[in-house]
């Protein structure tokens, strides 16, 4: 025989899907602040990059301030300097302004 507050416990038990509401709200709310707009900020940085061409002036990540002088594919050459070049990455370049 089953006892009467088992039985009214079991009958309380919340089903499959609310209680994984929690679950799917929480990651909804890690989805739209902070993967989705990392994601976005990562194409934007992306298409600055693709973006460069000679003569814009540069900030690498390293704090290097200089002007492009020449581009071949992921390697930049930039005079920081009169007549001091450097060989930079494209990919470490942090912001592009204008000349």
């Amino acid at each position: 025989m089953i006892n009467p507050a088992y039985a009214q416990a079991a009958a309380q038990q919340p089903s499959m899907l609310a209680s994984f509401i929690p679950l799917i709200l929480i990651f909804l709310i890690f989805y739209f602040l902070l993967i989705r707009p990392q994601q976005k900020k990562q194409k934007e940085h992306k298409l600055l990059l693709d973006s460069i061409k000679r003569g814009d002036q540069i900030l690498s990540s390293g704090g290097i301030l200089g002007k492009v002088i020449k581009i071949d594919n992921d390697r930049l050459t930039v005079e920081i300097s009169k007549g001091v070049n450097v060989t930079i990455i494209r990919s470490t370049v942090a912001d592009v302004f204008d000349k």
